[in-house]
């Protein structure tokens, strides 16, 4: 193994011996992941931020979850924005064209478009939730095998 290799492994298992069990090590990926997709560019990093401070996370172990899920973050957006629309049956879409954007006034144009951020926000929300159950319960029997983590197995 290289010695940049090296180094980065020991670095990843000090954060890992930071005290954490693999189940709130695993809460910890899944909240990064999730809110890492969160179909508003520039507010993950700062939101993950807040939640590990809240919550008592291991802040490198969930901005490296939430950088893992930028590709996907821009990959949702416009699925986030149809969802939100068909969750509230809105007509904002209609409201976005060309004609919208060229000849209509900038405070329609604010509102249409802070209207389908706020929908894309609800439709995250709505699959946030199970999301970080799941992952969750997938990634703590996963963590449970990682030798560094066994010795962690701290009641939190």
């Amino acid at each position: 193994m290289s010695r940049s290799l090296r180094a980065m492994r020991q670095k990843v298992e000090a954060w890992l011996r930071q005290g954490i069990s693999p189940r709130r090590l695993a809460l910890t990926l899944a909240l990064g992941f999730a809110i890492g997709c969160i179909p508003v560019i520039g507010i993950p990093t700062a939101v993950c931020l807040l939640v590990a401070l809240g919550l008592r996370l291991n802040i490198p172990a969930i901005q490296a979850a939430n950088y893992a899920a930028m590709p996907l973050q821009v990959a949702l957006i416009f699925p986030f924005v149809r969802l939100g629309g068909w969750l509230f049956s809105s007509s904002a879409h209609s409201g976005m064209s060309v004609g919208t954007l060229a000849h209509g006034s900038a405070m329609k144009l604010i509102w249409t478009s802070g209207s389908l951020a706020g929908e894309a926000l609800a439709a995250w929300l709505v699959t946030a939730i199970p999301m970080v159950l799941l992952l969750t319960i997938v990634l703590t029997p996963l963590l449970r095998r990682v030798p560094v983590l066994a010795t962690a197995e701290s009641g939190d």
